[in-house]
This record gives C-alpha cells, sequence and structure tokens, in this order.
C-alpha cells in the first residue's frame, strides 16, 4: 500500500492566494508524482452539512463561505480564545463528486485528491490553543496518515505521523514592523516547533540559518528544499506576437515597453522605494505594479496615487495620453503570464523573502530580472539578475536605467535565467523532498520524476 500524506492546505482557499499557495499546490504534485497518496485538509468558514453530500461541496464552494460576519467569528472565536481545542479537532469531509462546476477545470485546486477534508477556522483556533496550552492541537482522522505536512507555520499536529512543517521565513521576528503577527506567539511557535516536529523544511539557506540561529531549530532538523516553479503548459502556449497583441489590447502597454512589478503589496515589499527608483532612472518606460493589498499597505497605495502623473506620447499619428506608474489589481494566471513574458523587466527590489518566487518564475518565462542583494534573493537569483541595495533608491534606478539602455544586457540574463531557473524545477524539488521523507523512514514508491 502506498505512503498517504495529508497536507494542511489553508492558504489555496483565501481569496487572493499568495506565494504560499503556490508553494502548496507544487508540493502537493510533488507528492502525488512521488508516489503518495494524497490528502489535503482546507479551511472553512461555513459549518459543512455531514448528513448530505451534495449540501456540504455546494456549501464549501458558496460564494458566502469566503468570509464571515466580525458578529459570527467574534462569538466562536471568543470562547476559543479561552479553552482553544482541548479534544483536537475532527475535520468533516469534503465531497468533491462534481456536482459544482469548477471554474478552474484541469487546474483546480481541488483535483486529483484521494480524500477532501474541511476543517472550520482551525487556523485561528489552532493559535488560540497554542497561547492558551502552549502545545499543538490535535487533528484527528479516522485513517492516521504516514506524514502530515503543514505549508505554513501553524501548531497542529497528528498523532501516529510524521509531523513535517515547513516555515518559509521568520518575517514576523526580522521585519517586526513590517506585519501585524502576534510576535511572541510566532517565535515560541517556532521554537516549539523546532523541539517536537519529526522535521522543519524550508525554502532558502537564509531561511535555513535564521531559523537555526535566531529561532533556535537544531541543524539536524531542518532541512532548506527550496521550491519548484513551472506554469501550465496552456499558459506557455500563446507565441511572442500573440503575448504582444495581448498586452497590448488588455492594458494598452508596448510589448517589452514597460517595467513590471507583481506581488502583494505590503511593506516589505518596497514599493515606495522602488517608485522614485523607476522615476529617477530617466526611463521612458511605464512601471507598472501588479498586485493585491495585503497588509499596512496604505501608505503604499497612496505613494501610487500620488505618482501616477500624467505623461504623453504620439503612436500612430495620434497624441496618447500614458501614466508612468500603472496598477493592476490581482490577476487570473493567465493574465500575469502575459504580463511578465510581455515586460522588459520584471523588478522585485523586496527587503526581505524567504524565496523570492517572481524572481525564478520571470527567468523560467525569460524576462530579465532587478532584485535586492539581501538573504535568499541574492542566494535564489545568483549571477542571473542585476542586484540592488533595496534601500538605496539612486541604486535602484541605476539598476533600472541599466536594463532600460543594455539590450545585450537583457539579453545576457534571459539566457543565465533560464539556466537558473532549471535548478528550481519540478524535478529537483521532488528530488529534495523524497530525500527528507525518506530521512524519517516514509517509503517513497515512487523516483522522482523526469517529466518538468
Amino acid at each position: 500500500m502506498s505512503a498517504s500524506i495529508l497536507f494542511e492546505l489553508f492558504n489555496m482557499t483565501v481569496p487572493a492566494p499568495t506565494g504560499i499557495a503556490t508553494y502548496s499546490r507544487h508540493v502537493v504534485r510533488a507528492a502525488r508524482e512521488l508516489g503518495f497518496a494524497v490528502d489535503g485538509l482546507f479551511h472553512t468558514y461555513s459549518k459543512l452539512d455531514r448528513r448530505d453530500d451534495i449540501l456540504a461541496e455546494v456549501g464549501f464552494f458558496d460564494a458566502r463561505n469566503r468570509k464571515i460576519s466580525p458578529f459570527a467569528k467574534y462569538i466562536e472565536l471568543n470562547w476559543r480564545w479561552m479553552i482553544g481545542a482541548p479534544r483536537g479537532f475532527r475535520p468533516g469531509r469534503l465531497p468533491l463528486s462534481g456536482v459544482v462546476i469548477d471554474a478552474r477545470g484541469s487546474e483546480s485546486d481541488f483535483a486529483n485528491f484521494r480524500n477532501a477534508y474541511a476543517l472550520r477556522l482551525f487556523n485561528d483556533i489552532a493559535r488560540y490553543h497554542f497561547l492558551r496550552y502552549g502545545s499543538c492541537a490535535v487533528v484527528h482522522t479516522k485513517a492516521i496518515p504516514t506524514v502530515f505536512h503543514t505549508t505554513q507555520a501553524i501548531p497542529l499536529r497528528v498523532r501516529g505521523a510524521a509531523n513535517v512543517y515547513t516555515i518559509h521565513d521568520i518575517v514576523p521576528l526580522r521585519m517586526p514592523y513590517s506585519t501585524l503577527d502576534h510576535k511572541k506567539f510566532f517565535l515560541n511557535m517556532v521554537r516549539h516547533l523546532g523541539r517536537t516536529a519529526d522535521h522543519i523544511i524550508t525554502v532558502s539557506e537564509a531561511s535555513r540559518r535564521d531559523l537555526i540561529e535566531i529561532c533556535g531549530v537544531p541543524k539536524d532538523r531542518i532541512t532548506n528544499t527550496y521550491q519548484s516553479v513551472a506554469f501550465p503548459e496552456a499558459v506557455l502556449a500563446p507565441s511572442d506576437d500573440e503575448i504582444a497583441n495581448f498586452v497590448q489590447q488588455a492594458f494598452d502597454l508596448e510589448y517589452r515597453g514597460y517595467f513590471l512589478f507583481y506581488g502583494a503589496l505590503e511593506p516589505k515589499k518596497n514599493i515606495a522605494r522602488l517608485i522614485d527608483g523607476h522615476l529617477a532612472s530617466g526611463t521612458s518606460c511605464p512601471l507598472v505594479i501588479a498586485g493585491s493589498p495585503a497588509w499596512e499597505y496604505e501608505s503604499d497605495l497612496a505613494r501610487i496615487e500620488e505618482a501616477q502623473g500624467d505623461n504623453y506620447r504620439v503612436r500612430k499619428g495620434r497624441i496618447l495620453r500614458e501614466r508612468r506608474i500603472q496598477r493592476l489589481g490581482y490577476l487570473s494566471l493567465p493574465q500575469l503570464v502575459a504580463l511578465i513574458r510581455g515586460a522588459k523587466a520584471v523588478v522585485f527590489p523586496s527587503l526581505y523573502e524567504g524565496f523570492g518566487l517572481p524572481v525564478i518564475e520571470s527567468m523560467l518565462l525569460g524576462t530579465p530580472v532587478l532584485t535586492s542583494d539581501v538573504a535568499a534573493l541574492e542566494e535564489v537569483a545568483g549571477d542571473a539578475a542585476v542586484l540592488v541595495k533595496p534601500h538605496d533608491v539612486d541604486n535602484i534606478a541605476k539598476g533600472i536605467r541599466r536594463l532600460d539602455q543594455d539590450q545585450d544586457l537583457r539579453e545576457e540574463l534571459t539566457r543565465k535565467g533560464k539556466v537558473r531557473a532549471a535548478q528550481f524545477s519540478p524535478k529537483e524539488h521532488q528530488r529534495r523532498l523524497a530525500a527528507v521523507y525518506k530521512s524519517l523512514g516514509v517509503s517513497v514508491s515512487a523516483a522522482p520524476s523526469s517529466s518538468e
């Protein structure tokens, strides 16, 4: 019988998915291709009907399950704050019979799970349980999985399983002014996981050092597997001409005629300095900022609005008004891939990242990259990107100017970037994950796939 693995997948159900959601999809795929029987634990706001499978499935995908009223959340969590989950959690089975038409089709996050489970408000309740008892809340499943693997730092465990935790970074500790996390809870939880987990996975050597040196995680209980980067074939299929036409028609942008930042709007992304650097560079190419607000984003939005002055240009005999700074909201994957492929360069001078997914995604798609010379970003980018000092506006401006004016540099970075991205392929990720699971005595029934 195949070994089984239950993944905690809270971030795959949030309205505007983050990099952890991307990681979750890729790690689930890797486990499946390694031969595991894969189950998923999903978040729900609503109580699902335990007596009627159709109502349970419909209720999970109901638009009203995307948020909870403040009053209902207060009532539910107020008593949980005091008692936590002393009896643990018993997730409900989530039927995925196909009654609900999944708009994502073959790209669905919910396809191909052996079993799917839903657990109400488990992210909040697990946190309250840890604050009350200083231990992980227990998830009770009818059949104990071989491995319980969380895709984030969260105080949950399954008795009888090998408990593995992916901790991407320690931003709440390295940049406490940039997040609203409960810092004491976060540090104590990570220390606890370091003592009690069967193993901890992280996604860069920089994050591994942070977890060892700052949080005291034992060196022999933490492994860097990096992340894998890949896109569905369908979104890679359009030709360059089709991409050029799309970005022109959809966003009124010239192919290879704009710089692109994409990601959540939050303090660590360094948006204000990026805008200042872009304006100071003297480039005539607009800066496109694509992403949804995350937290503490008000000052960034204000700076974007302030910088959105109008310029004018002549194109095909017409005088057109354009903005040097353009902001787009959350985009579908095909739209985002088209924007990346159509950009002159992706600019990502973040202050701190556990990995820096946009760097490698852009390299994979053949787009030159500018990023920061700090921690994981420099580590992941290697010599395949223009590196800048993220606190230095003049240095950011200089980097943008180099990319804007030097076509040979852009072509060189495109070549180097594709080579660099290959080191983060699904095949390489599978190999690293298989080594972690095998170190725990878990049988991996399939060799890492050679397919990309």
